[in-house]
């Protein structure tokens, strides 16, 4: 009986040892993913640790505006207000949610719940020239498969599928160097 408990406790460990082994495999590196003719999420690592510029809520989502430490020195110096461009290499990440309501919180505010997308630019004057200067890419997230994909036409709103994905819709703040985020006072 004790071998038949230890040949089962055996077989169950290797079983598990298996699958674990099979969901590390399978889970999605994000680091590989690129929008095609255009940016790839790796050129974005480290984007967590950004410093925040500003959050926002639009579309029916929330949303935290990160920027690299380029992003947030040329802010800092008073860009694009002075009216100066932002430097090459300057690169910002847009993480957008949808929202849920903290009812047990005092005020009930509104809060993050799942990830829908997350949006990313680079400032690549020489690479990105037909689009003033600036690269886009959006990637959504599907929150069941715990994976991102590259945004295309059928998502809201539609997106080019290239690194020019944003650039129609920045063309209003051209004379702010495409940048519609704000910099807050802190």
């Amino acid at each position: 009986m004790k071998s038949k408990a230890k040949l089962m406790i055996a077989g169950i460990t290797a079983a598990l040892a298996v699958a674990a082994a099979g969901a590390a495999v399978s889970a999605q590196d994000k680091y590989t993913l690129k929008v095609p003719n255009g940016l790839a999420f790796s050129e974005f690592k480290g984007y967590e640790d950004w410093s925040a510029i500003a959050v926002s809520q639009n579309n029916g989502l929330l949303a935290v505006i990160l920027g690299n430490p380029a992003m947030i020195e040329a802010f800092k110096a008073g860009i694009p207000g002075n009216g100066k461009p932002f430097p090459d290499g300057a690169k910002m990440a847009k993480i957008h949610w949808n929202p849920k309501t903290n009812e047990t919180y005092p005020g009930q505010p509104l809060g993050p719940n799942t990830l829908h997308d997350i949006d990313f630019m680079v400032k690549d004057s020489k690479r990105f020239a037909d689009s003033g200067g600036w690269g886009y890419a959006e990637f959504e997230y599907d929150n069941a498969a715990a994976t991102f994909r590259p945004g295309g036409a059928t998502d809201k709103p539609p997106q080019g599928n290239d690194a020019k994905c944003g650039a129609a819709c920045h063309t209003i703040v051209a004379k702010k160097d495409y940048v519609f985020t704000e910099y807050g006072k802190r």
